[in-house]
This record gives structure tokens, sequence and C-alpha cells, in this order.
């Protein structure tokens, strides 16, 4: 059985979550990890998903406010002997959740194409792609995704 434990960017399996999740990254991205670790620090996060199993952690996943309706998804990750279990749909819905919660309407997010199983994620969650946002128009690797939530 998942557990979801709501919390912030002060949570120590967060911050170990995070740690994976920039290393696995860093290989994927290649020489553009840089650009898109400067977008993607949690320390001031304050809405976060860590998810349990055993009470080991085993995945996360965090949002924070881009505008006055919109919640951005952000560091999604879920350890690999974890996967294709449906956890990341689960933190991705629980986040969405709380996102409404706090009268949220929508929820966006940006992966890289070098990222197929992030993409199947969020299309089979009802994302759709949209226009490349902010920091990442005209960015070559990158593939943006909304969902409206409410």
């Amino acid at each position: 059985m998942t557990r979801l434990l709501r919390t912030n960017s002060e949570n120590k399996d967060l911050i170990e979550l995070v740690r994976k999740l920039d290393a696995d990254l860093a290989e994927r991205d290649g020489k553009d990890h840089l650009f898109y670790a400067q977008f993607n620090k949690i320390d001031k996060i304050k809405f976060s998903v860590v998810a349990y199993q055993n009470s080991q952690p085993i995945g996360c996943g965090a949002m924070k406010e881009y505008d006055v309706a919109t919640m951005e998804i952000k560091r999604m990750y879920v350890i690999p002997e974890s996967r294709g279990k449906g956890i990341a749909s689960e933190i991705l819905s629980a986040l969405e959740n709380w996102a409404s919660e706090l009268s949220f309407n929508r929820c966006l997010l940006e992966t890289g194409k070098r990222q197929p199983e992030a993409i199947q994620l969020y299309s089979k969650n009802g994302y759709n792609p949209v226009q490349n946002y902010g920091q990442y128009i005209g960015v070559e690797n990158s593939i943006c995704f909304e969902k409206w939530i409410l």
C-alpha cells in the first residue's frame, strides 16, 4: 500500500529523492542539464508529496504557484524499482487535488523530449501539449503540457 504525505522542501526524504532525480536528469540531459537545473531548485517549495511504501520513500512530486490560477508541477520522480506500478499517477493526482483545494484551476508543466516515460505519464493523465512557456520558450528539448482541473 502506498502512503502519500503532503510536505514541503524541508522534508529530508524529498531532498534525497530530488537528489536522485537530478542525477538521472544530468545523465539524460547531458550538456543541457545546467540550463534546466537553474529552474529546479526546491528550497522554497511549499507544496510537495512524497510517496512511501513500507515506510520507505519511493517517489515524489511538487508544485509551485505559476500565476493566480495555475500551479506548475515540478520534481516528479519514482525510484527505478518502483516504476510501472501507477505511483507517479497517484502522486500527480494528489498534487492536482491539492491545487484544486487551493482554488487553482490549471496545472502546467515542462518535461524533456529525452524523457519518454514522463511524456507518456502526462498524456495518459489528461495533460495536453501547449506552447512552451516562460523560460522554456524556444528551448528545443522542452515540451510543455497543461491540464484544467476544475
